[in-house]
């Protein structure tokens, strides 16, 4: 695995589950409140980590035993949650630093951050920040799984007629020859 920091990993000597993050979970503990994740003192015996398929879009998710429902009255009471699954994708075994952000991103909504707020987007960039995607491989082959899907292959400019080929999924805010704004 390459990442910012020249970590690797050996993408052959898959663990059965991914290592349980109690370093994370002891920072997360420093970090919030109770108030803010009421399911943070359960994770260390209610946590699962798995793998999910490697072609599943997703780098990782998490999933609650209980209902939505039931959640939000725990959560109210302050009780356990239940059971909680984190799965994470194969491929994050190639870049670490990309590998401790997805897990950090899915330990706050498994401590109760379930939505993607303000508090958990801070804390995921305080604890570990996203790798960019010059310096991401996995990032790189998402991103051309996702260009490879679009209908476009290229760029067209409305006004002068200049063509480029695409290289990001989101459309460009003006041509890259004539500076005006993009329209197809």
């Amino acid at each position: 695995m390459s990442s910012a920091g020249g970590d690797e990993r050996d993408d052959k000597l898959l663990p059965s589950n991914p290592d349980f993050p109690e370093d994370l979970i002891h920072l997360l503990k420093e970090k919030l409140d109770k108030k803010e994740a009421p399911f943070l003192k359960y994770l260390g015996k209610n946590l699962t980590l798995v793998w999910i398929d490697e072609n599943d879009s997703r780098l990782g998710m998490t999933r609650f035993e209980y209902s939505a429902n039931e959640l939000f009255r725990r959560r109210k009471l302050r009780l356990s949650c239940g059971p909680v699954t984190i799965g994470l994708n194969p491929m994050l075994n190639r870049d670490l630093a990309l590998y401790k952000h997805t897990l950090s991103h899915e330990l706050l909504h498994a401590s109760g951050l379930l939505d993607h707020g303000e508090i958990h987007a801070n804390l995921v960039r305080e604890i570990a920040p996203a790798p960019k995607l010059a310096d991401s491989l996995v990032l790189q082959e998402m991103r051309e799984r996702v260009l490879e899907k679009l209908p476009e292959r290229q760029w067209i400019c409305g006004d002068c007629g200049y063509t480029w080929e695409r290289k990001r999924v989101s459309m460009p805010a003006r041509c890259p020859k004539c500076a005006k704004p993009f329209k197809s």
